[in-house]
């Protein structure tokens, strides 16, 4: 296994030169993003509680993805504007059906992992764990990591407890079964935010 829990690929065979790495690049030269990063513009300046900007929140999620090895179109596509429905309700949908042809599945994946009017955060993400698709997991699991990554750029402890009491309670099962590598860095995380809070308290 590799540092990510994937199993590790034998020796490339020179016979065969399309290793699966290059397959993966090759897939990843045809992906159509552009459109899809253009629509999250909308979100450069829009801050965050827990720090930076929603802009980069989206590009940091497709990066955390691409780290893990997700080369899927559909799930990096839905990664980079996985926010804009939340955030920008006055969005035409129809910006974002008229991209390509997986513009429907985007949408669909971006709606699994959008908290509905009615939800309250407990029900959201307990829709998710419960009936959310494979994708939807592991976009929620990328999507908490990097939350977690930005929330060490706030100093409001109630907020930083409470983030963290959510994410052990229903994220680390989301990325249990999402991802168990993911989850692990979701538990390391967790445990220096913890850290954190412990140095604050300290007499």
């Amino acid at each position: 296994m590799d540092r990510k829990g994937r199993p590790l690929r034998p020796a490339a065979n020179p016979s065969r030169p399309t290793t699966m790495a290059e397959e993966e690049m090759i897939r990843l030269k045809s992906m159509h993003l552009a459109p899809y990063i253009q629509l999250a513009t909308v979100l450069i300046g829009k801050q965050r509680r827990s720090g930076g900007n929603m802009f980069r929140h989206q590009i940091d999620t497709f990066a955390i993805l691409m780290d893990y090895g997700y080369i899927d179109s559909v799930l990096l596509k839905a990664a980079v504007i996985h926010d804009l429905v939340e955030d920008v309700p006055e969005l035409d949908r129809e910006r974002i059906l008229e991209n390509d042809e997986e513009s429907q599945d985007v949408y669909q994946l971006v709606l699994e992992v959008t908290r509905r009017t009615v939800e309250t955060k407990q029900e959201f993400l307990t829709r998710i764990l419960e009936y959310g698709s494979p994708r939807a997991l592991v976009l929620k699991s990328a999507d908490r990591i990097s939350n977690m990554i930005s929330l060490g750029y706030t100093t409001d402890t109630a907020f930083v407890r409470r983030y963290c009491d959510e994410t052990e309670r229903f994220v680390f099962p989301i990325a249990d079964k999402a991802n168990k590598t993911m989850l692990a860095e979701l538990v390391e995380l967790v445990a220096t935010r913890r850290g954190y809070l412990a140095r604050c308290f300290e007499i």
